[in-house]
């Protein structure tokens, strides 16, 4: 069965908070090996390996988290802190540097590191008001969010989720064909297209999406799911 990376996601930080760090590793690496190849999945698979003591295991994942986003003020701090741990206190100096130096250029008016912290803040807040049932009110903090975080394609992936469950499919067309294009092996993303042709009325569309998804990942039971529905109701 498969299940959605926000969802490991969120369990794997629930096992980080109880100090599974397997645990939390052993679902961070399913979530990358579904596509979701994100900054702070690797850094959070960094704070974990740091914690067990893997310091040349933690050092790969900063560094892939680096790579993704290389303005992130805690992988830099992280990365510096297991490098003085390894004795190269240079090279940590360097880090540190790098972390003072990340605050990148100003976005909405905000210094960037800022205006990251509030797009969380309002993403959490949007998802209070989506366990509510308000769903216009949490897109319209989804919507925030992502204008505050423009690099994050994972606010902008479940504001495309948020606006399929308030039926608003063309919306979200235009949100999941910007996260596919930022991260064309991110699956969910993709399946999530094609039902947005779907129920935009457009069943070609969908196919062509879901067979190029399945091609891709092949035995994905929700992309199976959708194929199979499609051939029952053909739209």
């Amino acid at each position: 069965m498969h299940v959605s990376s926000d969802h490991l996601v969120a369990q794997a930080r629930e096992r980080f908070a109880l100090q599974d760090y397997r645990g939390a590793i052993h679902l961070l690496d399913e979530v990358v090996a579904g596509g979701r190849d994100f900054a702070d999945v690797h850094h959070l698979l960094g704070l974990c390996w740091s914690l067990l003591g893997q310091e040349a295991r933690a050092l790969e994942a900063f560094d892939r988290a680096l790579a993704l986003n290389p303005r992130y003020l805690e992988a830099h701090v992280h990365r510096g802190l297991v490098l003085n741990a390894l004795g190269r206190v240079d090279e940590g100096r360097q880090a540190f540097a790098a972390a003072a130096a990340s605050g990148g250029t100003p976005v909405a008016g905000l210094p960037a590191h800022l205006a990251a912290r509030f797009a969380n803040a309002h993403a959490e807040l949007g998802d209070a008001y989506a366990e509510a049932g308000a769903l216009d009110r949490a897109v319209t903090q989804y919507r925030t969010a992502c204008n505050l975080g423009p690099g994050f394609p994972d606010l902008r992936y479940r504001l495309a989720r948020l606006l399929l469950e308030a039926g608003r499919p063309l919306e979200a067309r235009d949100e999941l064909e910007r996260v596919v294009a930022e991260r064309p092996g991110f699956v969910d993303a993709q399946a999530a297209l094609g039902l947005a042709h779907y129920l935009s009325g457009d069943a070609g569309g969908a196919e062509q999406v879901w067979r190029a998804c399945l091609a891709a990942r092949p035995e994905n039971a929700r992309v199976e799911a959708y194929l199979a529905m499609l051939g029952r109701n053909p739209r």
